[in-house]
């Protein structure tokens, strides 16, 4: 900094304020400071400054599931939104979702020099008592029902499910069958109660629930029992994947979409305009679910005030794949 300082012939402190993205240096001197640190190859030590500040400019992110839709749009989000507040992000996978490994992943925070923590671990796992965080963390959950302990921010599940459930009802079919995500996610529990209540509000009978694990192939499997039962007339599915199995079911049974059975999914990945035929389905904003959780877990960080429960309106989506049904 010395070095810099010299070279920029101004001072120590001067510096600093521009090393710390202070707004109180005028935009010359700012020049002239950055051409100085470039010249000389300065960088701020990171871990210097952290002991200074007592601030470490990382967030913590523990997740479960890396290859879900969902759960990638979201940390790509969250990565975006700390890379723009000047935030780093540290990864904890874990590779199941059991309370062992969450314990784990929980303990190696102690490790790690992050300000907080933002908990995407769709399982319910949450709400155990053994599951312990790090005292005086700031932590806030994604996909949860943990909110009577943290800040919560996720995708309103049961106004969404009530969205597909209501279209097809809408179109008058007399009910709407439901192919669930796995029984040990909140947001498939979510979906799946909603739609549920949803049959029982309308006066419609509730089929017997199949349940999938997210994937298209777990929705081909129970599509070929659906495809079967001449009385499905309409299917909502968790997710855009296993409604990709379940298209391709009704297919191979030569049941015509939408002109025999109308599918609904949830989601609405990119590749879900380009189903045959284009899927109707329930849009989730993961980008603006990502951003708020950031924004919620520094807002903590750096007042000490904390957040409440957060929920991202869904959006319904139709397309070709739903349709009155057959007289």
């Amino acid at each position: 900094m010395a070095d810099v300082a010299r070279e920029a012939h101004v001072s120590g402190q001067t510096v600093s304020r521009v090393s710390n993205g202070r707004d109180n240096v005028d935009a010359e001197t700012r020049e002239r400071v950055l051409a100085a640190m470039h010249k000389l190859g300065y960088r701020p030590n990171s871990a210097a400054r952290a002991l200074r500040t007592g601030r470490f400019h990382s967030i913590g992110v523990i997740m479960f599931t890396l290859s879900s839709f969902g759960n990638m749009r979201t940390l790509d989000a969250i990565a975006i939104a700390a890379a723009d507040a000047g935030y780093s992000i540290t990864l904890i996978p874990v590779p199941h979702p059991t309370l062992g490994e969450v314990s784990v992943a929980f303990d190696r925070l102690s490790e790690e020099a992050v300000d907080g923590v933002i908990i995407i671990v769709e399982a319910h796992l949450l709400d155990e008592s053994d599951v312990v965080l790090p005292a005086g963390l700031p932590v806030v959950v994604v996909d949860s029902t943990a909110a009577d302990r943290y800040p919560m921010v996720d995708t309103d599940q049961a106004h969404g499910a009530r969205l597909a459930t209501e279209h097809l009802l809408s179109l008058g079919h007399r009910t709407v069958w439901h192919v669930a995500g796995p029984e040990r996610s909140y947001s498939a529990t979510h979906r799946r109660e909603a739609w549920e209540s949803t049959l029982r509000a309308h006066g419609a009978d509730v089929p017997p629930v199949l349940v999938g694990d997210w994937s298209s192939e777990s929705g081909h499997e129970v599509g070929l029992e659906l495809a079967r039962n001449p009385d499905v007339t309409a299917i909502f599915t968790a997710n855009d994947q296993m409604a990709l199995g379940v298209l391709r079911a009704l297919h191979e049974a030569g049941r015509a979409v939408p002109g025999e059975v109308s599918v609904v999914g949830f989601d609405d990945m990119e590749e879900s305009r380009s189903f045959w035929p284009p899927l109707t389905t329930v849009r989730q904003f993961f980008g603006e679910v990502g951003r708020l959780s950031v924004e919620e877990l520094l807002q903590e960080v750096e007042s000490g005030e904390r957040g409440g429960s957060t929920l991202v309106a869904t959006e319904l989506i139709v397309r070709e794949s739903t349709a009155r049904p057959p007289a």
